[in-house]
């Protein structure tokens, strides 16, 4: 992704110059050897020569299409492949190699920040131009040949075949002829080989309080720097975080914010990666009056060991560390030029939408289960006012004032809604409050079951479906440490093997989750835990004890409170992780699925110590393997330890 966010491209820039003008369109292409195949200029809307290639005749229409591209931001112009459009400015240029005029466009799909901001329309290899030149009645000449190099077809490669109606490129394979290609616009004076960045001026300001304020003052409209000696410039008190009725930024509202009580200081802040980007190695030495890190401390700490972040920090905070941390290292102020040793995209929580069913023509809504019965129409509905995908009516009604005379078809009294997975947003309704959960089941329940949805680099549907399970463990868990009358009762008592079995198989199970970042497994091991204690009736501090600190990460606020009850003074958080003991979960029997030609026909227990030669007897001697040998004897039998049992007959 970052790769791609630099966009480094080996090209070549071509010039072309305009028909009946001195002016000259200088594009950069990856592929100059499809340079016979251009049969048409496309140039990005906010292009500078714009004014100057519109013929009078044009003006109009040019005009009309360049405030409709104004709306689109740079990302939707990326995306819309399928969306074709684009104006002609009634300008050509001269093909520098067969001498002919090819008309120049205004397209959306270009970018001014890329390149030059213009594109030589290939559309026999290029989609985009394709698509363009098929919209508008373009001329379209293949200049490759060979299997795969239909660009109408599924299976089309660029880079495929060789050349054909390209003049000196004839026969040449892709490679050989932008090699050939590079070197005969040179030699010819129109051009030259280039290597092209996509990365775009990245906007060092934000209008905005929070941020680091720019050391920079204004005299006579000119910027001047504080002086290092005057650092650091200290944000001053507004009594809003809000702009000024003006539309100045926040920093407009402080009162005499002037360097010198004279001159006024820039009102921008600098964005949030201005610090964070390096702010890592000031946590290695906090209190260095001198440096932002001593090489001493540098070479302690070295890298952060673990980072993690969402995707869309590939191109934002992550990349920048790596700049600022590069950017030090050159000046050697650090020993190591990458930030991070491990990264890790934490998945996004994705919407679960609700749909309810309305029949058309009407205010009249049916349950799910009969929408197949009616010519209905789905609508989003908001889903705090659904649960387990049963609609609320009264808050439906509620919700909306076209809704408040609103007829339900119910089936068992209850409106089944519709569901549907998709992007969280607030135009579908999707969007989950976590504050409306932590009212209903608090923030540790939330904690739990954020966890529990899944694997942490995977994304995940949000679906309170389960949440119910999640509260339901911690306030089973909760009653481990009361008798049934409520009062807290936690014993002194010894452990049985079997209490002791359930505990070191959790803190094993957690202590390699956490390593391995698999939260939600661990939280599934603690509710079978719990299960079983429960069934056990355990109140023994030296099982309940360990076990609350093993949890107390995930649901810290349950913990807290009970790691109080069980005396302790200081906080759960200072509390040693109890350690991991083999012996008590070390099995001494297992129960061996014993199959007769590979199907199963029978479970026998075996001690882990019995000798081969007596499992293969008992094996034997089983009443149920000799209903199945039906007197023969077998050819052999298999026994894979701690596996499976197989006799072959």
């Amino acid at each position: 992704m970052q790769r791609n966010w630099i966009g480094k491209s080996y090209g070549c820039s071509v010039t072309f110059a305009v028909a009946d003008s001195d002016l000259k369109m200088t594009v950069f292409t990856t592929r100059v050897d499809t340079i016979f195949g251009v049969t048409f200029m496309t140039i990005a809307p906010e292009h500078e020569l714009i004014p100057r290639l519109t013929t009078a005749d044009r003006i109009k229409a040019v005009e009309e299409y360049i405030n409709k591209a104004k709306l689109k931001s740079e990302r939707e112009r990326m995306s819309e492949v399928r969306s074709v459009s684009g104006v002609f400015t009634g300008s050509h240029v001269i093909h520098p190699f067969t001498g002919e005029k090819i008309p120049i466009w205004i397209a959306d799909y270009v970018l001014a920040a890329y390149g030059t901001g213009m594109v030589m329309g290939v559309p026999s290899s290029d989609t985009r131009d394709f698509a363009f030149a098929h919209h508008f009645g373009l001329p379209i000449v293949r200049v490759q040949t060979g299997d795969k190099t239909d660009i109408a077809e599924e299976d089309f490669d660029p880079k495929a075949g060789t050349m054909i109606n390209s003049d000196f490129l004839n026969g040449l394979p892709v490679d050989k002829a932008i090699n050939l290609a590079t070197t005969r616009v040179e030699e010819k004076g129109i051009g030259k080989s280039k290597i092209n960045y996509r990365l775009r001026d990245a906007v060092f300001s934000r209008q905005r309080y929070w941020g680091e304020p720019f050391p920079i003052y204004y005299k006579n409209d000119v910027p001047h720097p504080l002086d290092e000696d005057e650092l650091p410039l200290i944000l001053p008190q507004v009594d809003a975080y809000l702009p000024t009725e003006e539309g100045e930024p926040p920093l407009g509202r402080a009162k005499n914010w002037k360097y010198q009580d004279k001159y006024p200081y820039e009102l921008s802040t600098m964005p949030g990666w201005a610090g964070s980007s390096w702010y890592l190695f000031r946590y290695m030495d906090p209190d260095n009056k001198n440096m932002f890190v001593g090489r001493e401390a540098q070479e302690y700490w070295e890298n952060v060991d673990l980072y993690i972040g969402g995707s869309e920090h590939a191109t934002g905070h992550l990349l920048y560390s790596r700049f600022w941390t590069k950017f030090l290292y050159d000046l050697e102020y650090l020993t190591m030029d990458e930030p991070f040793k491990k990264l890790i995209n934490q998945g996004m929580i994705q919407g679960r939408s609700n749909f309810v069913f309305r029949i058309k023509g009407t205010n009249k809504f049916v349950t799910s289960q009969l929408k197949d019965e009616h010519d209905v129409q789905a609508l989003h509905v908001d889903v705090n006012i659904v649960e387990n995908d049963i609609l609320d009516i009264e808050e439906f009604r509620k919700w909306s004032p076209e809704y408040e005379d609103a007829e339900f078809i119910l089936v068992d009294g209850q409106y089944l809604c519709g569901n549907e997975v998709e992007k969280m947003s607030k135009s579908l309704y999707n969007v989950v409050n976590p504050d409306d959960i932590i009212e209903k089941y608090g923030a540790d329940t939330l904690r739990l079951y954020e966890m529990f949805l899944g694997p942490l680099d995977q994304s995940k549907p949000w679906n309170t479906h389960g949440i119910d399970g999640v509260s339901k463990f911690l306030r089973k868990f909760w009653r481990l440490f009361f008798d049934k009358k409520g009062n807290f009762m936690v014993s002194e008592d010894d452990p049985s093997m079997d209490e002791l079995k359930i505990l070191h198989k959790t803190i094993k199970k957690a202590e390699e989750d956490i390593d391995r970042l698999s939260f939600n497994t661990s939280v599934s091991q603690f509710m079978i835990c719990t299960n079983e204690l429960y069934s056990f009736n355990t109140h023994k501090r030296k099982i309940l004890e360990p076990l609350t600190v093993i949890i107390s990460p995930y649901a810290p606020h349950i913990c807290e409170e009970l790691w109080s009850l069980l005396g302790h003074n200081e906080s759960i958080t200072r509390a040693m992780y109890p350690k991991y003991r083999e012996e008590y979960i070390r099995e001494e029997t297992f129960e061996y699925p014993v199959s007769v030609n590979g199907k199963l026909r029978t479970k026998i227990n075996f001690n882990l110590d019995t000798p081969r030669e007596d499992m293969e007897k008992q094996v034997l001697a089983s009443e149920i393997i000799q209903k199945w040998l039906g007197g023969k004897d077998p050819k052999k039998v298999i026994i894979v330890p701690q596996k499976i049992i197989n006799v072959v007959i």
